[in-house]
């Protein structure tokens, strides 16, 4: 199966400003995040990517944008709504210091699987639509470009560390324990016996990644991963 490659949106103003943003319209990158996503494209040179996905939210485009200018091949991103935000309901906009204040706050950190947002979604359904959107975006691209594909995806952190959680067999009780900074890259090889994750949250070089050509590239029992090792 192919290998995913999940990055988070770089920084934005809803970040700076400590706003729990959700699907909030008009959300873009701030300065940082604009130089963040400039150096992705860096960072992924060398790696033959296949597929770009995206949430649709701007912050998420805006991310791709500096790497589909100079990999034009991969054309406009497929735009996909299960890897879009949480849908946070009466939370949404609202600031952070202050939802920490509310009983909730501590179900989601302690309790995700039992967390549901008032007029919104609950972590659970955030869990099952986006796992359910990878596994079936690596169908697809196994189909078209062979087991071997590398696609990317940009998306939030909440839908990360769900994806995240899964690929590691966790219960999504644990998936805060998982942290991805923004326009960190956090890499999946899929196989049909289980999921490898190569890289969570990762911020700096990203060359490792890059297919080897040889017997380094293949390992027992359909363990092989991008770069040659487990």
């Amino acid at each position: 199966m192919p290998t995913l490659l999940l990055v988070r949106h770089g920084r934005s103003t809803a970040n700076t400003a400590g706003i729990l943003a959700g699907w909030t319209p008009g959300v873009d990158l701030d300065d940082t995040g604009r130089d963040q996503a400039a150096a992705l494209a860096g960072r992924l040179a060398g790696i033959p990517l296949v597929r770009a996905v995206s949430s649709p939210l701007e912050r998420c485009r805006q991310t791709l944008e500096p790497l589909l200018a100079v990999r034009p091949e991969l054309g406009p991103p497929a735009e996909d709504e299960r890897l879009g935000e949480c849908h946070y309901g009466e939370w949404t906009g609202r600031p952070l210091a202050e939802l920490a204040k509310e009983p909730l706050w501590r179900t989601v950190q302690d309790h995700a699987a039992g967390a549901a947002f008032p007029g919104g979604e609950s972590l659970r359904e955030l869990s099952h639509r986006t796992v359910d959107a990878v596994r079936e975006w690596n169908r697809r691209i196994a189909d078209e470009h062979g087991e071997d594909a590398v696609w990317i995806a940009c998306s939030h952190g909440d839908v990360i560390k769900a994806v995240v959680a899964d690929a590691l067999g966790l219960h999504l009780d644990h998936f805060q324990r998982i942290s991805v900074e923004p326009c960190s890259v956090t890499a999946i090889r899929y196989t049909p016996q289980r999921p490898f994750v190569l890289r969570m949250g990762d911020t700096g070089d990203l060359a490792s990644l890059v297919p080897r050509p040889g017997p380094a590239a293949a390992t027992p029992a359909g363990d092989a991963v991008v770069g040659g090792t487990v």
